[in-house]
């Protein structure tokens, strides 16, 4: 059984490698599963065999995706090559958009006997009038679209999709996480110390767009609170250079961590770019603040020529299409308004009425076995 799976991306990759455990693991006793893809490590590690990383070339925006361009491409004719010569029986597209679309166009046309499942669909249903391109490319291209939000589900059954809610995939891996105490004595975390996580880039261009402000929020912060201790959770190796420079820059007392899920489950607050690490957060009961930024030049050809909006950007909020963790995008994001939403998080009455929102969304992610019922549901199909 030869399966195809695509996607980028540090979360992509995550779930993906998840997928592929669930996939083996439900026909180990029968059949030999073989997975070919588009992904990371993550995905390599679990035993994908891989036709490029394309965790290394992704971005967002307009004028951030220029560099990666040719090299996507390039990627996308290597994989078509690969899909007609070597037709899989199924096909699985993780998330990843833009290249995602392309190769299921292909898939539709040229292997029209190959199922097509969608899985973590692009967010076109909070993408405005913007989304309708996209969201009828995926349905003339999709058999059966795995929902992770509700209203994802209901959004794209309206639009013809046959549609099966599993639930949201870190339902399942939030059970491995440490408790908050194993999480600070590992970190060796005094007791007195507050804990305020960073979490500034999955992507390189984040970096440059995202670090500065929040670094410089970080720095007022550190200004008023005496006791406290910043933590960043290493995304990509390749980070942690410029993110030590900027910490030298900014006189911020911040350390640099691999163990991402001890510094998430061990913070009393996160500041922290927009994605899926913010239901990671939320999920661990850690209040936090949410900040994006694009380009400038990005910004105007979304607002102005393409009229982009979005009610909100941060997963918790789209859960049920409500505002539960404060987000900042682009020209709102100041180190001004983050000091002032993470200060008002860390005193008792904010912070509770945020906990007991992340209670009400969590019922709305699904119960546990989300792996288990994705991966039957593709099998399904075969």
């Amino acid at each position: 059984m030869r399966i195809f799976i695509s996607t980028g991306e540090m979360s992509g990759d995550l779930q993906g490698a998840l997928l592929i455990e669930a996939l083996k693991l439900a026909v180990a006793a029968e059949y030999k599963v073989e997975i070919i893809g588009l992904g990371g490590d993550r995905m390599a590690s679990a035993g994908a065999q891989l036709l490029g990383d394309t965790t290394a070339i992704c971005s967002v925006g307009i004028w951030e995706s220029l560099p990666y361009v040719l090299p996507t491409f390039l990627l996308q004719q290597k994989a078509k090559q690969y899909l007609r010569q070597n037709p899989p029986d199924l096909v699985v597209l993780l998330d990843y958009p833009g290249p995602n679309l392309i190769i299921g166009a292909f898939c539709r046309r040229y292997l029209p006997q190959v199922p097509i499942v969608y899985y973590i669909a692009p967010q076109t249903w909070v993408w405005s009038a913007h989304g309708y391109r996209e969201t009828a490319q995926i349905v003339k291209i999709t058999d059966l679209l795995l929902a992770v939000f509700p209203e994802e589900g209901r959004y794209f059954a309206e639009h013809g999709t046959k549609v099966t809610w599993v639930g949201h995939p870190l339902i399942d891996r939030m059970e491995t996480f440490p408790s908050r105490s194993q999480a600070r004595t590992a970190l060796g975390i005094d007791p007195g110390k507050k804990a305020i996580a960073l979490i500034p880039a999955s992507r390189r261009q984040e970096l440059k767009y995202l670090m500065p402000v929040m670094f410089g929020a970080a720095k007022m912060i550190q200004s008023q609170l005496t006791d406290v201790q910043f933590w960043i959770p290493l995304s990509r190796e390749e980070f942690r250079e410029p993110i030590q420079r900027a910490i030298g820059h900014y006189g911020l007392q911040a350390t640099i961590s691999s163990q991402t899920e001890e510094v998430l489950a061990a913070a009393d607050l996160a500041i922290t770019k927009s994605g899926t690490v913010n239901l990671e957060i939320a999920l661990l009961d850690v209040p936090q603040v949410v900040i994006y930024r694009v380009s400038p030049i990005t910004a105007f050809i979304a607002r102005k020529l393409l009229k982009f909006s979005i009610p909100f950007m941060s997963p918790p909020n789209l859960v049920d299409m409500k505002q539960i963790v404060p987000e900042f995008l682009q020209e709102e994001a100041t180190p001004e308004a983050i000091v002032s939403a993470g200060m008002d998080l860390l005193a008792n009455p904010v912070r509770q009425q945020m906990l007991a929102d992340y209670q009400q969304m969590r019922q709305s992610l699904g119960e546990p076995g989300v792996a288990d019922r994705t991966a039957s549901a593709i099998l399904g199909l075969l």
